[in-house]
C-alpha cells in the first residue's frame, strides 16, 4: 500500500468521507423509528434511495432501461441487502447504533466461512483462527451474562450474516452495468419487498417524517457516491481497512444526539472484531490474489 501517492491518498480521503456520511443514515433511521413502524422506516431508505440516484443516473447520462444481467442473482442480491437492513434498523430501534454496528462488522467472518463452498476460495487454518477470535468479540460486545443485555441486539447478528450472502451474491455477479445503475437496482428490489410490509404497518407520514426519511436516502445515495468514487483511485486492498472508520461517526453522533457513551466490554469487542475482521480480509486475498476487487466498489454500507 502506497499512502505516498497522490491517487491513493485521493481515494484513501473519498472512502473515509463516504464513511463519515454513512452513520448519518443510521441516525435518521434510529430517529424515524420512534415514530414509525421498521419497516415502513426501510422502505424509506430504499425509497428514497433510489430518488437520489436518478438525477445522478440523468447526470451520468446511463443507459437506465437496460436490463440488468442475471435477474436471480440480482435478485438475490438484493434480497439479502434489504434483509440486512431490516434486521440492522430493527437493531438499532432499542440499542445503541455503534453496538449493533460492531456486531455487524462479522460480515468479514461470516464470509470467510462460506466463500470456500459459495465462491471456491481457500479457508487456512490462520483464517479459521481470526474467525474465532472475532466471534469471541462478538460475545464480548452481546455481554450475554450482564444485566444490560438485549435479546434485540442479536437482531444485529442476524443482519450482519444477512450483510455477508449480499457481499457473496455481489462477487458472484458479472457486473457490465454502470456502478451508479447497480446501486438502482438494489434500491428497487427493496423497494418492492418492503412495501407489502410497509403497507401493513403504515402511519400516514407529516413534514418531518418526510424530510427525515428525504435526508435517509440523501446520505445513503451520498454515501455511495463518495465510495463508488474512491475506487476510481485506490484498490479495494487500499481502502478495506478504511472501511471500518464509520464506527468513528457512529459513536460521535450516538454521544451527540442520543448521549451513548459506550462501556468498557463494548469498546474491547469492537477492537475485538475490527482487528480479526481486518486480519481475515486480509488473508483471505492473500489466499486468493485479490480476485474481484472492482466488485467491491458495488458494495453498500448499511
Amino acid at each position: 500500500m502506497n499512502f505516498l501517492n497522490k491517487t491513493v491518498l485521493k481515494g484513501i480521503g473519498l472512502m473515509l468521507l463516504g464513511m463519515s456520511t454513512v452513520p448519518f443514515l443510521d441516525v435518521f433511521a434510529k430517529l424515524l423509528s420512534e415514530d414509525y413502524s421498521v419497516m415502513q422506516v426501510t422502505w424509506t431508505r430504499f425509497f428514497f434511495h433510489a430518488c437520489w440516484l436518478v438525477p445522478i443516473i440523468l447526470w451520468q447520462q446511463v443507459d437506465w432501461k437496460r436490463v440488468p444481467e442475471s435477474l436471480s442473482l440480482q435478485f438475490m442480491r438484493g434480497l439479502m441487502l434489504t434483509l440486512a437492513t431490516l434486521f440492522f434498523f430493527a437493531a438499532i430501534k432499542s440499542n445503541p447504533i455503534p453496538n449493533a454496528l460492531t456486531l455487524l462488522f462479522i460480515s468479514p467472518l461470516v464470509v470467510a466461512i462460506l466463500s470456500p463452498s459459495l465462491l471456491g476460495e481457500r479457508f487456512d487454518s490462520l483464517i479459521g483462527a481470526g474467525v474465532v477470535v472475532g466471534f469471541i468479540g462478538v460475545v464480548v460486545v452481546l455481554q450475554p451474562t450482564g444485566d444490560e443485555f438485549k435479546p434485540s441486539l442479536l437482531l444485529a447478528v442476524v443482519s450482519g450474516v444477512c450483510y455477508a450472502l449480499y457481499i457473496i451474491f455481489t462477487k458472484k455477479l458479472s457486473f457490465r452495468a454502470p456502478p451508479v445503475l447497480t446501486l438502482f437496482y438494489s434500491a428497487a428490489v427493496g423497494m418492492v419487498i418492503m412495501l407489502p410490509l410497509a403497507l401493513l404497518t403504515w402511519t400516514a407520514p407529516d413534514m418531518k417524517g418526510v424530510l427525515l426519511g428525504a435526508a435517509m436516502g440523501f446520505f445513503a445515495a451520498a454515501s455511495h457516491f463518495f465510495i463508488i468514487k474512491a475506487f476510481e483511485f485506490a484498490s479495494a486492498s487500499e481502502l478495506s481497512p478504511f472501511n471500518y472508520f464509520e464506527i468513528v461517526g457512529a459513536i460521535t453522533l450516538s454521544y451527540i444526539i442520543f448521549g451513548y457513551i459506550p462501556n468498557l466490554q463494548a469498546v474491547i469487542g469492537l477492537f475485538v472484531i475490527i482487528g480479526s475482521g481486518l486480519f481475515v480480509s486480509w488473508r483471505v486475498m492473500k489466499n486468493n490474489g485479490g480476485q474481484a476487487e472492482d466488485k467491491e466498489k458495488l458494495i453498500e454500507p448499511l
